[in-house]
């Protein structure tokens, strides 16, 4: 299980981030990045969750997935942390999450979230005990 939140910062140039020891002892040696669902942030996948997530796809017919098919694998990419624990996220997918400088990456079960700082803050700041009383309610709790 993928938990935490850290801090920390990207090269904007280069697209270099050091990748959480700890996240990375659970995602293994290469892992896959993509476009988040629904959500302005990166989402990391180890090599296995992401195969899951291919065969769930499969399960429906071309005509409902291919969207969802092309908008998580056109944009990915396989991220392989170097000797200093960094990994270079591409152009794209910086764009797409406007990362810049500071960053939030947080474990999420079984992926983990990049996230712009200032973004994930917002996010966070939207959830009040309102918003998670419902939510538990939406799901069953």
């Amino acid at each position: 299980m993928l938990i935490g939140e850290f801090v920390c910062a990207i090269d904007g140039v280069k697209g270099r981030l050091n990748f959480p020891a700890k996240l990375r002892e659970e995602m293994g040696e290469r892992f896959i990045l993509s476009r988040g669902n629904g959500d302005r942030c990166i989402n990391a996948y180890s090599k296995e969750a992401f195969a899951l997530l291919s065969e769930k796809l499969k399960q429906y017919p071309v005509s409902q997935a291919k969207m969802l098919r092309r908008y998580l694998f056109a944009g990915a990419a396989e991220a392989e942390p170097d000797k200093q624990g960094r990994i270079v996220i591409p152009q794209n997918l910086r764009e797409f999450a406007g990362l810049e400088k500071d960053v939030v990456i947080i474990g999420a079960d079984d992926h983990c979230e990049i996230w712009d700082k200032s973004e994930y803050d917002a996010m966070c700041g939207k959830m009040d005990a309102s918003t998670m009383d419902q939510l538990m309610i939406d799901i069953g709790f």
